[in-house]
């Protein structure tokens, strides 16, 4: 299993979001829409072992979270309206601590960053996408290394990066910092070169 975490700080939290303007009024969710595109899709398929976890920070309600469970998806199309409209049915919904299915395959409920470290911090390995990062393929060289990838849980910025709060919880939480290369990326193609260095580690077992 793998886990991305999606930091979106200026993501709207409630309210009808208008899919028309994803980058505008919903607070960069288009952002956020790609990194879930990125995520799920193969070529004719979806990635049934891959959590994604959008972290909604925007207001006007408490901080949201948001998962896409590849495992039971449903009703998704790998366009930005189709994650969008997905999330915006999760927003309509009464949210609090307790995970609730809005649709097949996408639960929401109120949280920060913080609720989901604690959850898998000592269960799983952690991985936070830096510049200044360890290289991703010497964490796929030996075979131990590449199990340990392969379950890991990573953990992203929007267009806005991670702000210091947040950084600090997941330095806080034992976080391996990581970089996919020298030049600095959106982060959806971060996700796709995750994957991608998973998928050859898996291959070469």
């Amino acid at each position: 299993m793998k886990d991305f975490i999606i930091i979106g700080n200026k993501a709207v939290t409630g309210g009808k979001i208008s899919l028309n303007d994803l980058p505008g009024a919903a607070g960069r969710m288009d952002v956020l829409c790609r990194c879930v595109t990125a995520s799920l899709f193969i070529s004719f398929g979806m990635r049934r072992d891959v959590n994604v976890h959008l972290i909604l920070k925007g207001g006007p309600e408490p901080h949201k979270i948001v998962r896409f469970n590849g495992e039971t998806m449903r009703s998704l199309n790998p366009d930005e309206r189709s994650s969008g409209s997905l999330i915006q049915k999760a927003l309509l919904i009464p949210a609090n601590e307790t995970e609730k299915e809005s649709t097949p395959g996408v639960f929401v409920r109120t949280g920060d960053l913080t609720v989901l470290l604690d959850e898998f911090k000592d269960k799983r390995p952690l991985y936070y996408l830096k510049e200044d990062g360890g290289d991703i393929s010497d964490r796929v060289k030996s075979k131990d290394a590449a199990d340990k990838f392969n379950d890991g849980v990573f953990i992203l910025g929007d267009n806005q990066g991670v702000f210091e709060d947040d950084e600090a919880a997941i330095e806080n939480a034992g976080a391996s910092k990581i970089s996919v290369g020298p030049v600095s990326l959106l982060s959806s193609q971060c996700i796709t070169l995750i994957l991608n260095a998973a998928d050859r580690s898996e291959q070469n077992k």
